[in-house]
């Protein structure tokens, strides 16, 4: 049979967990319940950060767009893959595919960039108390976010249309709950090293280059703390970034996990599960740990909910 070209395959097949119609139904309502709890959580966290004077400041804009970034990417699947866990039809359009795949690369990597910025805004904030209004300036918040946010589109946009432009001879069935780039490349029958160059770059490029930048931050970030002579000041820096360097860690350590360690030659149910939760439990994670570990965001929510109540 002749290949046919990638345009003649209209739909994808969304494999996920069609032989498992148990695990589908306890899956739908866990899911849907912290989807729920993400979307309520990160949408408070940019309410209270634009509604409150007080926290107008470098670091609650960077945490705004990191809760605009959990609610954008885990929109970009979690709403079609709790359709597909009720339905037997589980295709999507080869569009769709190709929409989900560049949305879902997109915020990812713009998570990776967007953690290493708040790192250094970190840096600055301690290790350069005095100069930290002049060197990060309301102007410099908004480039750094905005050139992460269209970098990253661009990159996930140039590495979608080289693959989805691949031809698929006509196969469909995607072992994967979403359009995954690298599980629909295993469908393509053309030359896919193209491919496989751009992701890796884009793989060094958002997870060891960025994670060295952290461990850097946080390296001259304990440095300057130790030298900090009194306790309280030592239990002020660190309390300022502890629930920044929790997310960095949550955030990474499940990445790596997944992604570097030593692929099977057959997917594992274990392990589609694990993508799972942490893709949807992660985001839900990130409003959690600022508010517990933050008693500014906790103070401006109470004061919010104070001015609701009253407008009642």
């Amino acid at each position: 049979m002749e290949p046919v070209n990638s345009t003649e395959v209209s739909e994808f097949f969304l494999k996920g967990f069609s032989g498992y119609p148990a695990l589908e139904h306890l899956l739908f309502p866990l899911c849907s319940a912290v989807y729920l709890v993400t979307l309520l959580g990160n949408t408070g966290i940019v309410v209270v950060s634009v509604l409150d004077a007080r926290l107008h400041t470098p670091m609650y804009f960077f945490l705004g767009n990191l809760s605009i970034l959990d609610i954008c990417y885990t929109s970009t699947f979690v709403p079609l893959m709790l359709v597909h866990l009720l339905s037997a039809q589980k295709t999507i359009s080869f569009l769709g595919c190709a929409l989900q795949m560049c949305l879902g690369l997109s915020t990812g990597s713009t998570e990776c960039l967007l953690l290493t910025i708040m790192a250094y805004d970190r840096y600055l904030a301690i290790c350069q108390p005095l100069r930290y209004p002049v060197l990060m300036s309301h102007q410099l918040c908004w480039l750094l976010a905005g050139a992460a946010w269209v970098f990253c589109l661009f990159m996930s946009v140039t590495e979608t249309v080289i693959a989805m432009r691949l031809p698929f001879c006509g196969h469909r069935v995607v072992s994967h709950f979403a359009c995954e780039i690298l599980a629909v490349l295993k469908l393509a029958c053309g030359d896919t090293s193209i491919s496989e160059v751009f992701l890796l770059v884009g793989a060094i490029l958002l997870l060891p280059v960025p994670l060295a930048f952290i461990c850097l931050s946080y390296t001259l970030i304990l440095a300057t703390t130790l030298r900090v002579p009194s306790a309280a000041g030592r239990r002020k820096a660190f309390s300022t970034c502890s629930a920044h360097l929790a997310v960095v860690m949550l955030y990474y350590g499940t990445v790596i996990f997944m992604y570097m360690k030593p692929k099977s030659k057959e997917a594992r149910i274990s392990d589609e599960v694990f993508t799972v939760l942490y893709a949807v439990v992660t985001p839900m994670l990130n409003p959690v740990i600022y508010s517990l570990r933050n008693k500014e965001v906790k103070e401006a929510a109470r004061k919010v909910w104070g001015r609701i109540q009253t407008s009642r």
